[in-house]
């Protein structure tokens, strides 16, 4: 899942996209709404949080643009005003969904999955394949019965993967989704992180590599 948190209270936008990368989530961060305008327009989003009162360009006034564009992004608005008024007014606005501050952050976790959920085809609430279960909720992985101690990075690859339900996911694709803005488009960050979750799953081997074409998970090596 790809998420956009964009709030001008700098360390909770932070803490919460630090909170969020460690559930496998790729997270870009911005403090304003100019920044939030921007990535979305250049981005794919499943979910974005959105402070309502942003300097620049407003919260709302990001949410309103989501909506319009129709790209599928779920929204979750944040704020500070908690009456019944202030929440018809931001649903109104497009949003999916309403989180009034302060929060706790399982709760906002749990919004952002549910939303996350909504912004694809609907799948089952656990992912498996050939002995392999992926529960996106509970953060937990295991194959033929054995739990598997997997990185934040490795996970969110496997939850790509498996969601491809056997097609095949470029190495471009796989940064898209698992990483973040940040990440060097140059770099070999899919190919080491495939590495080392193939030596965890163990053999028979799960991934295949499809040359010049990417990975898949099932089905002729």
């Amino acid at each position: 899942m790809r998420v956009l948190v964009a709030d001008d209270e700098r360390l909770l936008a932070d803490t919460v996209a630090e909170g969020l990368r460690r559930l496998s989530m790729a997270v870009d961060v911005c403090y304003d709404g100019d920044g939030a305008l921007e990535r979305v327009g250049v981005n794919r989003y499943d979910v974005a949080v959105l402070d309502r009162d942003m300097p620049g360009h407003t919260g709302d006034e990001v949410c309103r643009s989501i909506a319009h564009s129709q790209v599928g992004t779920r929204v979750l608005l944040l704020t500070a005003a908690a009456g019944i008024r202030d929440r018809v007014e931001g649903l109104g606005l497009g949003a999916d969904d309403y989180l009034t501050k302060p929060f706790a952050f399982a709760e906002l976790v749990a919004r952002v999955q549910a939303l996350g959920r909504r912004s694809t085809p609907a799948l089952p609430p656990v992912l498996a394949q050939d002995g392999l279960a992926l529960d996106v909720g509970r953060h937990l992985a295991t194959r033929d019965g054995r739990p598997l101690a997997l990185s934040p990075k490795e996970f969110a690859v496997l939850h790509v993967l498996l969601r491809a339900e056997g097609q095949v996911v470029s190495a471009e694709e796989l940064l898209e989704q698992a990483w973040d803005e940040f990440a060097d488009p140059f770099t070999n960050a899919v190919r080491v992180t495939v590495m080392t979750l193939r030596k965890k799953l163990g053999d028979p081997a799960i991934i295949h590599t499809v040359p010049k074409a990417g990975y898949r998970i099932g089905g002729p090596a």
